[in-house]
């Protein structure tokens, strides 16, 4: 059995249309500087394909970082909460499109925290001796649920995906501990509740999402589950705030990042920071800002890297990745997704039509 799961490789996917705060503005009530201040986001991307197609390319970018062939991979997961479909798996259709026949496929729904779920559990399998190669990707088109009459989520939410491969490794590297948690007596802070088999499909306004957001209890049980989970994380290995290298938060609200910085004393400087770009990708944020946080050159050799999210649930987890020596990818991938010939406003304009 290996002792520890290295991360060899690493890919991301944002979809190509951008969605401005002026252009949100343009069909709902707000500015510009109402996001800003309140979120920290300035625009967001808008998928024109499905999830699979964002993880599938993600993955490959991975596969090709890491120097791997898709059929060497015997695990995939994919952590979301926007599925193409119930039944089957997300991850199987991705096993499909990539050609991952020998892998052994799962979606994992942990809401924004499902990164870091999906990354303890395939580290697990790989430490088991199981598995050789495994694939984790955060995939998300979070715009599709969106209820453009409801200002306080529309504005917060993009797509995209992320991913990395894990492999077996002697050497002391990858997800060295994480702590898992939820508060599910929160659980409607929120809260989809007319999306699944617990709602009645005969009903006059089934088609019509409801969603059900309170940002105040949000704000606050996030500061505090995810400062919770990451002392619980560095205690386990010994470590103090000062032998954190860099923190990569869930990237749903800049006031939510600097607020975990204050409360684990640790300077802004140390914290990777994108949410200006992409808003809130949920169970994509913290992959996404991983790859970019590498290709930008800001992951040095053996850092230790702090991840910390909550979801959906409440969720809540934190890790401790102990990064290796390779700090850039052994191959490019050409992976690019369907080319995209509408604004990202267009691509909603009937969600937008039908929900205002």
């Amino acid at each position: 059995m290996a002792k520890y799961a290295a991360i060899t490789g690493w890919g991301k996917c944002v979809p190509p249309a951008i969605l401005t705060n002026a252009e949100i503005a343009t069909v709902i009530d707000t500015s510009d500087e109402w996001i800003k201040a309140r979120t920290g986001i300035s625009e967001r991307r808008v998928s024109h394909v499905p999830v699979s197609d964002l993880a599938t390319v993600a993955a490959q970018r991975a596969l090709a970082a890491a120097d791997a062939n898709v059929e060497d991979v015997d695990l995939l997961i994919i952590a979301t909460c926007s599925p193409d479909t119930t039944i089957p798996s997300t991850a199987a259709h991705v096993q499909r499109k990539m050609g991952a026949t020998n892998a052994a496929v799962f979606d994992l729904n942990a809401g924004c925290s499902g990164f870091i779920y999906g990354l303890s559990v395939a580290t697990s399998m790989i430490r088991s001796g199981g598995y050789k190669k495994a694939l984790v990707i955060g995939s998300e088109r979070i715009t599709w649920f969106l209820n453009w009459s409801v200002r306080d989520t529309a504005v917060l939410f993009g797509d995209g995906a992320g991913a990395v491969v894990l492999e077996p490794s002697e050497e002391e590297s990858g997800l060295l501990f994480s702590h898992l948690g939820c508060e599910g007596e929160a659980l409607e802070a929120l809260h989809l509740p007319n999306f699944g088999t617990a709602s009645d499909p005969y009903t006059e306004n089934f088609d019509r999402l409801e969603h059900r957001f309170d940002g105040r209890e949000i704000f606050r049980r996030a500061v505090k589950g995810m400062t919770h989970e990451t002392k619980l994380v560095l205690t386990e290995l010994g470590l103090s705030n000062d032998d954190i290298d860099m923190i990569i938060p869930h990237q749903a609200n800049l006031r939510i990042i600097e607020s975990l910085a204050k409360y684990l004393s640790v300077d802004m400087s140390k914290v990777e920071v994108n949410i200006e770009n992409y808003g809130n990708t949920s169970a994509a944020t913290i992959p996404v800002a991983l790859v970019e946080a590498l290709e930008a050159g800001r992951v040095k050799p053996n850092s230790r890297i702090l991840l910390a999210a909550f979801g959906a649930g409440l969720t809540r987890a934190a890790g401790l990745i102990r990064w290796g020596e390779r700090t850039t990818a052994l191959k490019q991938s050409d992976a690019e997704l369907p080319p995209c010939d509408q604004t990202a406003l267009e691509i909603l304009g009937e969600a937008i039509k039908q929900t205002l």
